[in-house]
Protein backbone atom coordinates (compact mmCIF):
# COMPACT_ATOMS: atom_id res chain seq x y z
CA UNK A 1 0.00 0.00 0.00
CA UNK A 2 2.58 2.41 1.07
CA UNK A 3 6.07 2.24 -0.87
CA UNK A 4 9.69 3.68 1.07
CA UNK A 5 9.16 6.69 -0.84
CA UNK A 6 5.20 7.22 0.55
CA UNK A 7 6.37 5.82 4.06
CA UNK A 8 9.13 9.06 3.80
CA UNK A 9 6.32 11.37 3.72
CA UNK A 10 4.64 10.13 7.24
CA UNK A 11 7.99 9.83 9.22
CA UNK A 12 10.89 12.51 9.86
CA UNK A 13 13.62 9.27 9.88
CA UNK A 14 16.29 8.67 7.21
CA UNK A 15 19.00 6.11 6.66
CA UNK A 16 20.58 4.82 8.88
CA UNK A 17 17.29 5.03 11.03
CA UNK A 18 14.12 4.36 8.97
CA UNK A 19 13.08 1.09 10.23
CA UNK A 20 9.76 0.66 7.68
CA UNK A 21 10.32 -0.80 4.44
CA UNK A 22 6.69 -0.94 2.97
CA UNK A 23 3.11 -1.04 4.50
CA UNK A 24 1.23 -3.95 3.51
CA UNK A 25 -1.88 -2.60 4.80
CA UNK A 26 -3.31 0.55 6.69
CA UNK A 27 -6.83 1.27 7.93
CA UNK A 28 -6.93 4.39 9.26
CA UNK A 29 -8.45 5.02 12.44
CA UNK A 30 -7.48 1.49 12.89
CA UNK A 31 -4.59 -0.51 12.10
CA UNK A 32 -1.46 -1.31 9.91
CA UNK A 33 0.38 -4.02 8.65
CA UNK A 34 4.53 -3.09 7.83
CA UNK A 35 7.17 -4.83 7.40
CA UNK A 36 11.43 -4.50 7.64
CA UNK A 37 13.41 -6.47 5.80
CA UNK A 38 16.69 -7.47 8.12
CA UNK A 39 19.89 -7.41 6.40
CA UNK A 40 23.45 -8.14 7.60
CA UNK A 41 24.47 -4.72 5.89
CA UNK A 42 22.53 -2.75 8.40
CA UNK A 43 25.37 -1.11 10.82
CA UNK A 44 24.14 -2.54 14.32
CA UNK A 45 25.25 -5.82 13.47
CA UNK A 46 29.04 -4.73 13.26
CA UNK A 47 28.67 -4.89 17.06
CA UNK A 48 25.56 -6.44 17.92
CA UNK A 49 26.86 -9.10 18.02
CA UNK A 50 29.94 -9.30 15.33
CA UNK A 51 29.79 -13.53 15.92
CA UNK A 52 26.33 -14.47 16.29
CA UNK A 53 24.48 -10.90 14.78
CA UNK A 54 20.60 -10.26 16.35
CA UNK A 55 18.88 -7.50 15.69
CA UNK A 56 18.49 -5.37 18.68
CA UNK A 57 15.13 -5.22 21.22
CA UNK A 58 15.55 -1.28 21.02
CA UNK A 59 15.31 -1.44 17.13
CA UNK A 60 12.26 -3.63 17.17
CA UNK A 61 10.35 -1.03 19.68
CA UNK A 62 11.51 1.46 17.33
CA UNK A 63 10.54 -0.28 14.39
CA UNK A 64 7.16 -0.70 15.92
CA UNK A 65 6.95 2.81 17.14
CA UNK A 66 7.70 3.86 13.08
CA UNK A 67 4.23 1.87 12.24
CA UNK A 68 2.46 3.98 14.73
CA UNK A 69 3.57 6.97 13.13
CA UNK A 70 2.19 6.90 9.82
CA UNK A 71 -0.73 4.84 11.17
CA UNK A 72 -1.45 8.05 13.79
CA UNK A 73 -0.33 10.96 10.98
CA UNK A 74 -2.54 9.15 8.15
CA UNK A 75 -5.34 9.22 10.25
CA UNK A 76 -4.98 12.18 11.32
CA UNK A 77 -4.08 13.72 7.57
CA UNK A 78 -1.00 15.54 8.62
CA UNK A 79 2.70 14.78 7.67
CA UNK A 80 5.71 16.05 9.46
CA UNK A 81 5.54 18.61 7.06
CA UNK A 82 2.63 20.50 7.84
CA UNK A 83 4.93 21.24 11.40
CA UNK A 84 3.80 18.23 13.04
CA UNK A 85 5.57 15.50 14.52
CA UNK A 86 4.64 12.74 16.69
CA UNK A 87 7.39 11.79 19.45
CA UNK A 88 7.78 8.36 21.37
CA UNK A 89 5.84 8.41 24.69
CA UNK A 90 6.31 5.18 26.13
CA UNK A 91 5.93 1.34 26.23
CA UNK A 92 4.19 -0.92 28.39
CA UNK A 93 4.02 -4.52 28.52
CA UNK A 94 7.11 -4.95 26.02
CA UNK A 95 7.87 -8.89 26.25
CA UNK A 96 10.92 -10.26 23.37
CA UNK A 97 9.57 -13.94 22.18
CA UNK A 98 12.43 -14.78 19.54
CA UNK A 99 15.30 -13.50 17.83
CA UNK A 100 14.93 -11.57 14.83
CA UNK A 101 18.39 -12.22 12.82
CA UNK A 102 19.70 -11.37 9.19
CA UNK A 103 17.62 -12.96 6.30
CA UNK A 104 14.64 -12.20 8.79
CA UNK A 105 11.65 -10.00 7.23
CA UNK A 106 9.56 -9.04 10.55
CA UNK A 107 6.10 -7.90 10.50
CA UNK A 108 4.71 -5.10 12.22
CA UNK A 109 0.96 -5.09 13.23
CA UNK A 110 -0.59 -2.39 14.92
CA UNK A 111 -3.67 -1.28 15.94
CA UNK A 112 -4.98 1.82 17.74
CA UNK A 113 -6.11 1.20 21.62
CA UNK A 114 -6.89 4.99 22.44
CA UNK A 115 -6.18 8.72 21.88
CA UNK A 116 -6.77 11.36 24.89
CA UNK A 117 -5.51 14.92 23.91
CA UNK A 118 -2.97 14.18 21.95
CA UNK A 119 -1.83 11.38 23.69
CA UNK A 120 -2.32 7.75 21.04
CA UNK A 121 -1.94 4.04 22.42
CA UNK A 122 -1.51 1.15 20.15
CA UNK A 123 -0.90 -2.39 20.54
CA UNK A 124 1.69 -3.88 19.06
CA UNK A 125 2.90 -6.62 17.64
CA UNK A 126 6.46 -7.96 15.65
CA UNK A 127 6.31 -11.09 13.90
CA UNK A 128 8.56 -13.20 11.54
CA UNK A 129 7.66 -15.93 9.65
CA UNK A 130 4.22 -15.62 11.61
CA UNK A 131 5.53 -16.11 15.14
CA UNK A 132 5.42 -13.68 17.63
CA UNK A 133 8.96 -11.96 18.04
CA UNK A 134 7.89 -9.45 19.97
CA UNK A 135 4.60 -7.43 21.84
CA UNK A 136 4.03 -3.65 23.19
CA UNK A 137 2.09 -0.95 24.20
CA UNK A 138 3.50 1.68 22.58
CA UNK A 139 2.26 5.41 23.51
CA UNK A 140 2.61 8.27 21.08
CA UNK A 141 2.46 12.50 21.37
CA UNK A 142 1.30 14.58 18.50
CA UNK A 143 2.92 17.66 19.18
CA UNK A 144 3.61 21.13 16.99
CA UNK A 145 7.45 22.45 16.06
Amino acid sequence: MLDVNEIRKYLPHRYPFLLIDRVTELTEGESIVAYKNITINEGVFEGHFPHYPVFPGVMILESMAQACGVLGFKTMGKTPEDGSIYLYAGADRVRFKRQVVPGDQMFIEASIVSEKRGIWKFQCEAKVDGKLAAVATIMCADRSV
